[in-house]
């Protein structure tokens, strides 16, 4: 098991009503774990999964990605606006 730290922004955050929590992850922890993990607690974010970015330590993260234990997790929600 691993634990990563998630922060959420904008409207994810407000959906969650927090703006970090530390979530437990199996090994490998991928990006499909981690969502999976994440939906199960929160299932209301099920329809952002596909629609939003994750930044592991500050930088945007391909969808190849394997977490680490102590890795920081944002969750950027779509933007919108014109």
């Amino acid at each position: 098991m691993i634990r990563v730290r998630v922060r959420f922004f904008a409207m994810i955050r407000e959906i969650t009503g927090v703006e970090d929590l530390w979530l437990e992850l199996p090994e490998p922890a991928t990006a499909t774990v981690f969502w999976e993990q994440l939906t199960n607690r929160y299932p209301e974010l099920q329809p952002y999964r596909h629609q939003s970015r994750l930044a592991v330590n500050q930088e945007y993260a391909s969808g190849d990605l394997l977490l680490r234990d102590g890795d920081e997790v944002g969750i950027i929600p779509p933007v919108s606006g014109g």
